[in-house]
């Protein structure tokens, strides 16, 4: 079969063994693969993240950069065939989604950044039968496809902890930025502020659900923070525990009993829910800088290299980090229902379809943000 394989950085389509299913696991044609910003990443840092991994437990499965690779962890595939030990409870031909996961006895490979596992830069690839949900309400493959960048979003969102009142302020509009809006939105969040220096990705926000989209070039995310009701000072904090003490102080109860009582019922001082979905280093100290007091940040960029940050500023804003990776099987699967039942307005991040010869090509594309968010893979078109 033919796939494109990354390997010491360079890409190139190449002919590849045919996957043979093992135990538990599943042969699928690949339908559309999206090309995900860690791909790009990824590609010249195999070796980094390799060390970097080896301190969680995964290094030794994990590739290095002088390892042939095949890319694509975001797709949609038909079932073709099934290996020993499988309930066969899809038929062939059954339109299907995954988390990027595959087992076998060394234990469970990202199928997409594995030396052993192709992803979906390819004509066929192995997936674990129990991974595969099966694509509802006869949805389309592009869309279907979004099911993981989506589901990312969807675990950042729930992570975030928003209730409908809250303001959600996103700091990049790449794809990880762009799917927690239509998330954000999907939940009935009251407001969201988008934040990019790209005039392109400002309007693919807007057409996400963002209700405000903000040039930091010309202004900041934050600076409307007395309109919300949020706090950009410590004086302001401590102003208001003072004057909390003495109102409730004038009550028939204690006042600590009082203050109980307003912060089992929910009680608390406004704070935005700041999405990090940069991934660069200094913007998280950008934040910090920059961020009301009582923040909380949701970091979704992947920042690849060291960062500093200045902790006595947080810790004087109280300002709460939050670091988020991938999503669990139910959101997944939840994540393709909200799509397929069209509650997730996300068809505008879809930007531009490739063939496996389109594909190094495409990843010097999407260096453009004014051009593209998310290229499709199409392994069949030529």
């Amino acid at each position: 079969m033919k796939a494109v394989v990354c390997q010491n950085s360079e890409l190139s389509v190449r002919d590849l063994p045919e996957p043979v299913p093992g135990q538990g696991q599943v042969l699928v044609s690949v339908l559309r693969c999206g090309i995900c910003g860690s791909d790009l990443h990824m590609r010249h840092e195999f070796d980094h993240m390799h060390e970097l991994l080896k301190r969680v437990g995964y290094g030794d499965i994990f590739p290095t950069a002088q390892d042939p690779v095949v890319f694509g962890h975001e797709f949609c595939c038909e079932v073709l065939d099934y290996g020993p030990g499988c309930d066969r409870r899809l038929k062939p031909g059954t339109r299907v989604v995954a988390q990027p996961i595959v087992q076998s006895a060394r234990g469970v490979h990202l199928a997409g950044y594995d030396r052993q596992f192709n992803g979906g830069y390819a004509e066929r690839m192995l997936l674990q039968e129990t991974a595969l949900v099966p694509v509802p309400n006869g949805l389309g493959a592009e869309m279907a496809a979004l099911t993981e960048p989506m589901a990312v979003g969807l675990h950042a969102v729930r992570r975030g902890e928003l209730k409908r009142k809250d303001v959600a302020i996103v700091i990049g509009c790449g794809p990880v930025g762009l799917a927690t809006i239509c998330i954000l939105k999907t939940r009935g969040v009251r407001t969201i502020i988008a934040s990019d220096f790209s005039p392109g990705r400002r309007a693919l926000a807007q057409k996400c659900g963002a209700d405000v989209v903000i040039d930091p070039a010309d202004g900041s995310p934050y600076a409307n923070w007395r309109e919300y009701g949020f706090m950009g000072d410590l004086p302001t904090l401590m102003n208001m525990a003072v004057e909390t003490r003495e109102k409730l102080g004038r009550l028939p109860v204690p006042w600590y009993t009082a203050w109980r009582i307003a912060e089992a019922l929910g009680a608390a001082p406004p704070r935005p829910v700041i999405f990090e979905c940069v991934g660069v280093p200094g913007v998280l100290q950008q934040i910090i800088d920059g961020a009301p007091l009582l923040s909380r940040v949701v970091v979704a960029g992947v920042c690849m290299q060291v960062d500093r940050i200045e902790p006595a500023l947080a810790i004087q804003k109280e300002i709460e980090l939050r670091f988020v990776f991938g999503h669990s099987p139910l959101e997944y699967r939840d994540t393709v229902h909200l799509i397929a039942e069209g509650k997730v307005n996300c068809a505008p991040m879809i930007t531009g379809t490739v063939g496996l010869d389109g594909v190094a090509g495409a990843f010097e594309a999407l260096r453009d943000p004014e051009r593209h968010a998310k290229i499709l893979v199409d392994p069949a078109a030529r």
